[in-house]
């Protein structure tokens, strides 16, 4: 694979493949923000080591449906199915950078605003918040100035308030993912858990912002009248293959398949990082990332997972309901 293949996550390709072509409905823009789990390219225009354009990550695809919104590629008529905004990093207390200008430059505000109400909207922050925040030092300034539990309700709140931006904009259909299991990557067990457990205060963080993230997506679908924003409870699907990873076809789900150190845990995925010979036996491709063959469980629960996983609906009772609507 060439150096300037591109990186592409595969919980929005799966989500794109699996939306275009079911029966719902074949026109419909899909628009990204959030972090490395969903930035299928913009960190790889900017100057930063958060990138994914070298080998060994990187795909052969013959098409991308989304494009990152720094692509020079993305002009014309392809802004038009829609943009990735996410950014490998980023987190809730991060600006965003939330921007349509460029669609209603194109074609007009009233259809801008016509493509962005019919569009689906996936948007995944919240990990950094505690992996490169709250927890990424000893003493770190967050955790000085917030309890753990005053620091998820701050969070919350942040995130209320980019769900509610995201609203003013004219987004109708906005799937939101919880973090997952943050002790349980391989890059938290080689930090924190020689002995291979799921590091204890990660996992707590993770129990006390998932439910408060649903009740708060709940409280604004209230709010709004309709149910317009889904939760997808990407915490209990990711446990599900970690505790029996045998369950789902997986030789292991502490290792990494590309890394270095314990667990390959440690340090970027590199061409002179230990890589596995079947990715597709590993749970986790890098030190925080879910392997393809995960994100497609992933992406499955999402679309037809039960309430279990989904509140209050999976995406695909979301996009068929709004296409009865409108018929």
């Amino acid at each position: 694979m060439a150096s300037s293949t591109v990186f592409v996550s595969w919980m929005v390709l799966g989500l794109v493949m699996a939306t275009s072509t079911s029966q719902v409905e074949a026109a419909r823009a899909f628009f990204v923000f959030g972090d490395s789990l969903v930035d299928n390219g913009n960190n790889n225009f900017l100057v930063t080591t958060a990138r994914a354009d070298s080998p060994p990550y990187g795909e052969a695809l013959g098409s991308v449906p989304t494009l990152p919104y720094l692509s020079p590629l993305l002009k014309g008529d392809r802004l038009l199915i829609g943009a990735n905004f996410a950014s490998a990093g980023i987190g809730i207390l991060n600006d965003t950078g939330i921007q349509f200008a460029r669609l209603a430059d194109l074609v007009g505000y009233d259809q801008a605003k016509r493509i962005v109400n019919n569009a689906l909207v996936l948007i995944t922050v919240g990990g950094n918040d505690f992996v490169n925040n709250y927890y990424l030092i000893p003493f770190s300034p967050r955790s000085r100035q917030f309890s753990l539990p005053d620091y998820v309700r701050y969070l919350i709140s942040e995130y209320r308030k980019l769900l509610m931006r995201l609203y003013d904009l004219g987004a109708r259909k906005v799937l939101v993912t919880g973090t997952g299991p943050m002790g349980c990557v391989p890059a938290e067990l080689a930090m924190r858990s020689p002995g291979g457990q799921c590091a204890a205060e990660l996992q707590r963080a993770a129990a006390l912002y998932n439910p408060q993230l649903v009740d708060m997506i709940n409280e604004l679908n209230s709010q709004y009248g309709s149910n317009m924003f889904i939760a997808a409870n990407t915490r209990q699907q990711t446990t599900d293959f970690i505790n029996d990873p045998a369950a789902y076809g997986f030789t292991t789900s502490k290792v990494a398949c590309c890394g270095q150190g314990p667990y390959n845990g440690l340090g970027l995925c590199t061409v002179a990082s230990n890589l596995c010979p079947n990715r597709d036996e590993y749970a986790f491709w890098d030190a925080f990332h879910p392997s393809e063959k995960a994100n497609r469980i992933i992406v499955n629960m999402i679309l037809s997972g039960s309430a279990d996983y989904m509140s209050p609906m999976n995406l695909s009772s979301l996009l068929a309901l709004d296409t009865k609507t409108r018929t």
